[in-house]
């Protein structure tokens, strides 16, 4: 076995071959359709700098459960204010990041950016306790409907719901404010742990839910109004878009789904298209719907008779 593993921690490729690849890997023509810092000389944004940023947020929004476990109130002040002067830093510098990829990506000028991501970076801080209070809410309702959840408590340590909510409400606040492509690195970062996919767009009311959470899909220009419950695999998407002249989709459409409060829609349901869901609605599990659902009514797949779409 030692021999084995002396002749393996020896080998290597033959030099010709390493030559080679990265030849071809560094040709300008490989990575002229992705690549950056031709006409700026800022960097692109980070994933890894932004990880920092919402992981020390979460430390802010929810102290104890997330960063620091050992944070007191008496300590409370001094953990939150450190926190938040590194994500003014970070993100402010995120933030130029993400302008410069742009102006890149449309061949503008690269002029102002600095200014205008101190000035968001700025505005977000501001946002903060607003965003604690719409997750709070949040967790009173993942607690409120799952019979098997213990306390709040529990929905803040381990429900994807939550996790999820906790980065959509982040990246919506810098969504709001114009900030270019971080919002969606960000919501991506929930995607990938928890499978639930909110655009950072989506206007979401009070006390939303997902229970379970995997697979559910939400769209850019989604409203969603207060007390609104989703069970796992829903979709709220766009059932078609308009194209341009050369063929490419029109950007900024209205073309999701508004689900008024009170809504209820059960796991699998598919619901496309600019349509309304009224008040007190309830969408059956794997329901295909595609137009309008009156207020209070049923949408059942084995009964259609009830359906008030």
């Amino acid at each position: 076995m030692k021999h084995e593993r002396h002749v393996l921690a020896s080998l290597s490729p033959e030099r010709d071959v390493i030559e080679d690849v990265v030849g071809k890997l560094c040709a300008p023509s490989s990575y002229q359709a992705f690549a950056c810092r031709k006409l700026t000389d800022s960097p692109m944004p980070s994933i890894e700098a932004l990880t920092e940023v919402v992981e020390r947020l979460k430390a802010v929004l929810f102290p104890g459960y997330y960063g620091d476990s050992e944070v007191t109130p008496d300590t409370l002040a001094y953990h939150t204010g450190a926190h938040l002067d590194v994500v003014f830093r970070k993100l402010a510098d995120q933030v130029k990041r993400g302008f410069c990829f742009v102006c890149l990506g449309e061949n503008r000028a690269c002029t102002g950016c600095e200014d205008q991501a101190m000035d968001k970076a700025t505005a977000f801080l501001r946002s903060v306790p607003g965003i604690r209070e719409k997750l709070v809410l949040d967790v009173q309702a993942a607690f409120d409907g799952d019979p098997a959840a213990k306390s709040p408590g529990e929905t803040i340590f381990s429900y994807p719901s939550i996790t999820a909510l906790i980065h959509q409400r982040i990246a919506h606040e810098l969504h709001k404010l114009g900030v270019d492509i971080i919002p969606r690195i960000i919501t991506e970062m929930a995607h990938a742990r928890t499978g639930i996919d909110i655009h950072p767009g989506a206007q979401i009311g009070k006390g939303f839910f997902i229970d379970h959470g995997t697979g559910v899909v939400i769209g850019e220009t989604c409203i969603i109004g207060d007390n609104v419950r989703l069970y796992q695999g829903v979709t709220l998407g766009a059932k078609s878009f308009p194209k341009d002249a050369n063929g490419n989709p029109v950007k900024g459409l209205a073309r999701h789904p508004i689900v008024e409060d009170d809504v209820t829609i059960y796991s699998g349901a598919t619901v496309l298209g600019r349509i309304t869901v009224g008040k007190g609605a309830v969408i059956g599990a794997n329901v295909w719907v595609t137009s309008d659902v009156a207020a209070g009514a049923k949408v059942l797949k084995a009964n259609p008779a009830e359906n008030g779409g």
